[in-house]
């Protein structure tokens, strides 16, 4: 029997190299590209989901049951990007809709 690494296969580095290759895209077709190489179809949609959960809980008009009965999501899921975009330090929502607003 062949012992797993207490890292389970994850070398150094690997986030921050994701990180990097994200960066690295320029068009939006790019991206889709990307994430339909690198996700299976149910986490890609899981991506596009919590998106979509951001953008009616950011536009404030929606209750979680709207927004469930819109997107198929649970409202504990919804309750849990709520709290990302509201509570959570690391903003990245809140930066990423603040640069769309912008544009």
């Amino acid at each position: 029997m062949m012992a797993v690494p207490q890292d389970k296969g994850r070398a150094e580095g690997a986030d921050t190299a994701l990180y990097a290759a994200l960066l690295s895209l320029e068009t939006a077709e790019e991206v889709r590209d990307f994430l339909a190489d690198l996700c299976t179809p149910r986490e890609l949609a899981a991506l596009v989901e919590r998106w979509q959960i951001v953008r009616y809980l950011d536009s404030g008009d929606l209750s979680y049951r709207d927004i469930s009965a819109r997107t198929g999501a649970s409202t504990t899921t919804i309750g849990r990007v709520a709290r990302f975009l509201l509570q959570e330090r690391h903003c990245g929502y809140r930066r990423i809709l603040d640069r769309l607003k912008k544009k």
